[in-house]
């Protein structure tokens, strides 16, 4: 049940607007995409163009793309060997709470489950930063679950300033925040952040939104420009692949990052590609997929935002299974999380808090850098050095 009777497209007290028209641009888009329109000769046409647009990521997207992937593969492995050698970045995610005033439909930390929840003193962050520093990463991404009131904004920038003795690049993926709250994590050591819109179709995000802020659909929307603006370095981008259309989605994510690249040229665009996965005793996330897409379609997704934006970084999470994983290394992915705890801590001591859904790559940092040398492949533990 709904807490209130809320407008998804509405804010809450305090949520900063921003109406830069960015947000509707893209739903503009989007309403007109209609991807079974797309033949193959219209993706072979996008795929032979150097320079690709909106167009070509549409027909890159489409059902018409299919055959052609061995090709997309083809290019897209030539476009990141160009722009980014044959070097992986390696990081690992860090929960320090889970907390959740939301709840989401989708999500193990949502306000209605009976989980163990908590969050990291600072005794709790210095000891987990130090078993991660010991694998040799030099990356850290900090998440919370969405509460104010028990992981705010200070506690968060605490943690921070921990965490930057021990790592050269810090990322914090957590509740959308102000242009100055973005402000202040960057002065505590936050380098970039990460938003997924989780669906970009208004009314998908209302359903499985029922309570809490994240309700907001503008607010989270606009969230990596209030980052940028807030001197954060980069911002990445993505929705929750099949909680909606997932091509629609993919779509407007594209669009997204490519209308703020315009906007913010010097902004380090990235994306990532999470898909549903089971929490908790949930078996199977199934009664809130709206559209499946096989591994074959995230590959598609992830080539066609390559061959779209050749410059964008690719990170591929430990949702996806070990063999996905390596091939998406070899082809797209310039990032890849390893040894990896989603619970709350769990790196240094036993978890203090219950994980937000089921991983299917438990591989250490050796076992990830052992097979990306297999390949052939530069394992990358430290690519920016703060001075």
């Amino acid at each position: 049940m709904k807490q209130t009777a809320f407008d998804p497209m509405s804010y809450l007290p305090g949520m900063e607007r921003l109406d830069s028209g960015v947000m509707r641009r893209v739903l503009d888009a989007v309403k007109g995409y209609a991807p079974e329109d797309f033949a193959e000769d219209d993706a072979r046409r996008a795929l032979e163009r150097d320079t690709k647009g909106p167009w070509e990521l549409a027909a890159l997207l489409s059902p018409g793309a299919a055959p052609l992937l061995e090709d997309m593969a083809a290019a897209a492995r030539r476009e990141t060997r160009r722009w980014f050698g044959n070097g992986v970045g390696l990081f690992t995610p860090l929960y320090i709470a889970n907390y959740c005033e939301n709840a989401c439909s989708y999500c193990g930390f949502g306000s209605g489950h009976r989980i163990r929840r908590g969050k990291l003193s600072r005794e709790d962050i210095l000891r987990e930063a130090e078993a991660i520093a010991s694998t040799g990463l030099r990356e850290i991404l900090v998440l919370t679950g969405e509460c104010r009131g028990a992981a705010g904004v200070e506690y968060i920038g605490g943690a921070l300033a921990l965490l930057r003795a021990y790592f050269s690049v810090i990322g914090v993926e957590i509740f959308p925040l102000n242009t100055e709250e973005y402000r202040y994590l960057r002065d505590c050591g936050a380098d970039y952040v990460s938003v997924y819109q989780e669906t970009y179709d208004p009314a998908r995000y209302d359903e499985v939104h029922p309570l809490g802020p994240k309700r907001s659909y503008p607010y989270r929307f606009d969230a990596q420009e209030r980052a940028l603006r807030g001197g954060m370095r980069g911002v990445a981008f993505g929705s929750l692949l099949g909680l909606g259309d997932f091509r629609a989605d993919a779509y407007a994510a594209g669009l997204h990052a490519y209308f703020l690249q315009q906007k913010y040229p010097h902004a380090e665009i990235a994306f990532s590609f999470p898909r549903l996965r089971p929490f908790g005793s949930d078996p199977a996330p199934a009664s809130r997929i709206l559209s499946p897409l096989k591994e074959s379609d995230l590959l598609q997704v992830m080539l066609a935002y390559r061959l779209f934006l050749p410059f964008a970084g690719i990170t591929l999470s430990t949702r996806e299974r070990p063999g996905f994983r390596d091939r998406a290394a070899a082809l797209v992915a310039t990032k890849l999380s390893a040894g990896v705890s989603v619970g709350v801590g769990g790196h240094g001591e036993k978890a203090k808090g219950d994980p937000q859904f089921q991983i299917a790559d438990g591989r250490s940092v050796d076992e990830v850098r052992a097979m990306l040398l297999e390949q052939g492949m530069q394992p990358v533990f430290m690519d920016y050095v703060r001075v």
